[in-house]
Formats: C-alpha cells, structure tokens, sequence
C-alpha cells in the first residue's frame, strides 16, 4: 500500500456517511474550485418509518449545531485561506491530486513525481451522475474540478473569519471538505449553501447533507435557518 493510498484510507475512515435509497455507494472521500481553473428534479420528501443510522447521526449532529444568521461577506478574501492546495498531511502530495487520486479510476501518474500528479483517470461524478474523462492539460484539466463541499465564502460567513490562517487552511485542503466533480457544476455551485443548491443528482442528495453536515461539525461552523432546514428535511427523507 503506497502513501497516497494509506493516508486516502485514514481519511475515509473519519468521514460519516449516509446510505442512500437505492444503495448509492459514496466516493471515497479525500478536501470551490480547481487551481487550473442532465439535472434530475429535486426528490419529494417522503416520510418513512425508519431513518438509517448514518442519516440519523447526521440528524443529530445537525441539531447540536449554532443556528446563526449569516454574517456580511464584504470582508471575504480567498488568500485568508492559505496556501491553495497545500500538503497539509505532510504526504508529498498537494491536496488537488489527493482529491483526484481519490475519486479518480484507472489514473496514471506523472513519472518522476512519486505517483503525485494525476495525468489521466475516470471520475464517476456523485453530484451529477456523469462518468467524465479526465486528462491534464491546457483546455482539459478544467473538466473535472474539486468542490468545497462548505464553500470557503459560506464558511467565512457562519464563523471562519474568527480563525487564524492556519486553521482556515486546514479547512480549505481538508479531505473531508474536498470532491472531485464536473467543472461546470462546480462552477455553478459556486459559493451557495444548501437552500440555494444541491446536486443535480437528487440520489446524491442524502451523502451530500450528511457531509456537509459532517464538515459543519468537525469545524464548529454555525448554519443559517434557511440552510439548516434544508439540511434537516433532506435527512429526514432519507430512507433506511
């Protein structure tokens, strides 16, 4: 088992996800948008009688969080997030080709750059469904991008202007916080929160609250009441 691989399993461990209907698998998790640079319709909740348990540890985390108004944004810098991409696991890798390693099938690696910076590899986005070609280069590597699943503009929004830069760093190259996914669902995700977008894949829609979620708590962020009763009827349509 090389690095990459040991570090990618550690951090999968620590992630809490839910159990979709249907028996979506999630992608092993890695930590917006890149340094290089078919929506299905939203699911109609359904009340069930049981609540799976990962669903149900989200739901809970969820209820111990700071509900908050969110504050202005003006102050917002991208540069008071550190070093983008940096190698905060100390692995040799920057976090962009972590996250790419990790969501990526079938990748090679640059010669030369101990398996670090991916070059080709095949990415089954969970946000959209799509299976998307990835190849690095100029007009190519654009194609797939890596998503803050909390979007560095939201978290400074709900209490990360109050840290220093270096705990706003661990936050913007943490696996936790970090998805590969199609370029320009990324870019349009942009900086919004859950009221405002979810995955055009509505399968997608109970992993990605728990995650979320899951970040939100693992940072002490608080979250706005129209984000957190989105987050909160999400979960509570998940299915066991």
């Amino acid at each position: 088992m090389n690095r990459r691989t040991t570090r990618l399993a550690s951090a999968a461990g620590a992630v809490v996800v839910a159990l979709l209907a249907g028996a979506i698998a999630i992608t092993s998790q890695p930590s917006g948008v890149s340094d290089l640079t078919d929506t299905a319709p939203a699911p109609v909740p359904v009340p069930t009688a049981e609540i799976s348990a990962d669903t149900a540890a989200a739901l809970d985390e969820l209820e111990q969080l700071v509900v908050a108004d969110a504050a202005d944004q003006d102050s917002y810098d991208r540069d008071a997030f550190g070093q983008r991409w940096a190698d905060i696991d100390r692995n040799g890798c920057d976090q962009r080709n972590d996250a790419l390693a990790a969501a990526l099938e079938n990748i090679t690696t640059k010669p030369g750059t101990h398996d670090c910076v991916v070059l080709t590899g095949t990415l089954h986005d969970p946000y959209t469904g799509l299976t998307i070609a990835f190849e690095r280069g100029q007009g190519t590597s654009e194609l797939v991008q890596i998503d803050h699943v909390v979007p560095l503009a939201w978290g400074w929004r709900q209490g990360a202007d109050e840290w220093d830069e270096a705990q706003r760093e661990r936050f913007a190259n943490d696996p936790l916080n970090l998805q590969a996914t199609d370029g320009s669902t990324n870019q349009s995700k942009s900086d919004r929160g859950p009221s405002e977008w979810m995955p055009p894949n509505a399968d997608y829609g109970c992993a990605y609250a728990a995650r979320f979620v899951d970040v939100l708590t693992a940072y002490q962020l608080t979250v706005n009441p129209a984000d957190y009763s989105t987050l909160r009827a999400q979960l509570a349509s998940c299915a066991a």
